[in-house]
């Protein structure tokens, strides 16, 4: 998996190229052909959105096409905000998120005409690291997270939010603005407070980890899976729960929600009329039968069987099956 989240950069890169040559994506709002005009058209499945999520469909296509080789998923990584906004667009069938929704990228889909389907694909505890060598961060409130990211929350160095702490300034580094990530950390942490001007933000997450790895004093926050393949280079830091016990994020906390509030779904988001198109059905299919070992094999906590089945029944349905 370290080769595989290495790149995200890179495959993002080389499926925007082949995105951009093939157009909208079949199936989809005004470009409705249901089965496709052409071959190309019939064996092809575009994803696009959160690097959070993007591990699991990874993972997913990579078997999809042992299985069928002339099948062909492109996956690319514009964060939840990009990927919405190709979705709405009609570029792609399906659309990774780490947020649910927003309601101004749901009136725009309704304005394009494209109906669709929320599923939540795994679960993921939002984990908030610092590097290997800070041996002085035993654990953290939400209450001093929101200073230390806030814009005016008066935190520049260690000992600004605890005296015992080094008097050595913080480096930050966050998902960019464009990921979801960013926008639930941004709503839980900092409510209203404006979010810090000088952290690093990057739309890969291995770019962060890079980031806290290399700086001693550095503290940033991503995924799980993207922390669990880093372990060994990253020290999480416990975060004080609603009970106001100090909880590491791990899969056995992430799954009972003690890991609160950075304890949250993750979500596929699929347009309806592309469940028309054999190709994509079949691969969404696949997608739910085997989504729970996925996520668990890339890091991520797997949700109750039952949500597979239930998920399975549902494509079902959307495609008349």
């Amino acid at each position: 998996m370290k080769k595989r989240l290495f790149f995200v950069t890179l495959t993002a890169l080389l499926t925007t190229l082949v995105l951009a040559a093939c157009g909208n994506a079949e199936g989809s709002g005004s470009n409705d052909g249901n089965k496709g005009s052409s071959e190309n058209a019939s064996t092809e499945i575009k994803v696009d959105g959160s690097s959070t999520v993007f591990p699991i469909i990874e993972a997913v296509a990579e078997e999809y096409q042992k299985a069928n080789p002339d099948a062909k998923v492109n996956i690319g990584v514009s964060g939840t905000g990009g990927g919405f906004e190709k979705f709405i667009a009609g570029e792609t069938h399906v659309s990774n998120a780490s947020r649910p929704i927003e309601q101004e990228e749901k009136k725009l889909l309704k304005e394009n005409g494209i109906d669709y389907t929320e599923f939540e694909i795994a679960l993921d505890g939002l984990s908030i690291v610092v590097n290997k060598q800070n041996d002085w961060v035993d654990q953290l409130t939400v209450e001093q997270l929101k200073k230390m990211w806030s814009e005016n929350g008066g935190v520049e160095t260690w000992s600004d939010l605890n005296k015992a702490w080094p008097d050595q300034k913080i480096t930050f580094f966050s998902p960019g603005a464009d990921s979801g990530t960013f926008d639930y950390f941004s709503e839980v942490v900092l409510a209203d407070a404006q979010f810090r001007k000088d952290a690093t933000l990057s739309e890969d997450d291995n770019v962060l980890v890079q980031g806290v790895t290399g700086s001693k004093h550095g503290i940033g926050y991503f995924g799980y899976a993207y922390y669990a393949e880093n372990k060994d280079n990253l020290k999480a830091v416990p975060i004080v729960n609603g009970e106001g016990k100090p909880i590491m994020p791990s899969k056995e906390t992430i799954q009972s929600g003690e890991y609160n509030p950075f304890s949250r779904p993750l979500f596929i988001y699929v347009k309806n009329d592309a469940l028309n198109n054999e190709t994509v059905y079949d691969f969404m299919k696949y997608t739910f039968e085997n989504a729970g070992k996925m996520a668990e094999a890339v890091g991520y906590v797997a949700k109750p069987e039952s949500a597979y089945e239930d998920a399975l029944n549902k494509i079902k349905d959307l495609a008349g099956k």
